[in-house]
């Protein structure tokens, strides 16, 4: 099968609305939380960005947004 042509230039901010767009209309997120309904919550701990080094100001600030 030939690939298809991918382009050199990518509009990310489109194909993010274009994403949140379908998310919205097909109610993605509110269907996982109904499939989750009643079982325990987790989460991810975001650990130190390397085992031997502290956490650094600049990388607090990429996850505050």
């Amino acid at each position: 099968m030939p690939f298809s042509e991918v382009p050199s230039k990518v509009d990310f901010p489109a194909q993010e609305l274009e994403v949140l767009k379908f998310c919205k209309e097909t109610r993605a997120f509110q269907k996982m939380v109904g499939l989750h309904q009643g079982q325990p919550s987790w989460s991810f701990i975001d650990g130190p960005t390397t085992a031997n080094n502290p956490m650094g100001v600049h990388h607090g600030w990429g996850r505050t947004c």
